[in-house]
């Protein structure tokens, strides 16, 4: 990980009067999309750190390889269990729909606001998400993390950098990505927000 990051304090700026008016004026939305009335958190808690953000990010790399090997050891109904158990332990779909856009989706499947399509992205089978092959089963062994920044505000963080993810052919894919995590009623880290693409090549 990089040795710098940037930590930036945001609450003086959703207080001030321009931003509350610019998000609070106006008619009420009427699109159909998912909203996560995020209640079952901690209010009282003490502000989630840089050590426990880059703990939680840790603990992402090492789910993702012991899904790959439990797929390889045992095959792929036990690391689907497996997937389910992560699910269930480090993202928000207890608390409601997550902002999750994983790296290898399109169409209508691109965002998986769902426990279900979590899922499926990570471990395939599902025939409501026929064209997940399951990203968590492609072998990988090993990852890096790299922080460019993050952002701590309170009972919330949110980090971007790049994740390069080693498979047992010693080949690296290298991932941009973005957590936001909030600390729930427990005080455990929860991700809300996930956003995973390749990087950008002009050519």
């Amino acid at each position: 990980m990089r040795k710098t990051l940037a930590l930036v304090a945001i609450a003086s700026l959703l207080a001030a009067p321009a931003f509350a008016q610019r998000v609070t004026g106006g008619a009420a939305p009427t699109d159909s999309y998912a909203v996560a009335n995020l209640t079952n958190i901690a209010p009282a808690a003490a502000p989630i750190t840089v050590a426990e953000v880059e703990a939680a990010q840790r603990a992402w790399g090492d789910a993702l390889v012991a899904i790959s090997t439990e797929y390889k050891k045992n095959g792929q109904a036990a690391a689907a269990r497996l997937a389910g158990q992560v699910l269930d332990g480090a993202y928000g779909y207890n608390l409601g729909p997550v902002a999750f856009k994983p790296t290898l989706t399109s169409g209508d499947t691109t965002f998986r606001t769902t426990r279900e399509g979590a899922l499926a992205y990570f471990v395939g089978g599902n025939t409501r998400f026929a064209t997940d092959t399951g990203f968590a089963l492609k072998g990988w062994q090993s990852y890096e993390i790299d922080n460019a920044a993050i952002v701590i505000n309170g009972s919330t963080a949110i980090s971007t950098g790049n994740v390069m993810l080693t498979n047992e052919r010693g080949e690296v894919t290298k991932v941009d990505k973005t957590w936001g995590w909030v600390r729930d009623a427990k005080g455990g880290l929860r991700i809300v927000l996930h956003h995973s693409s390749l990087p950008y090549s002009p050519n």
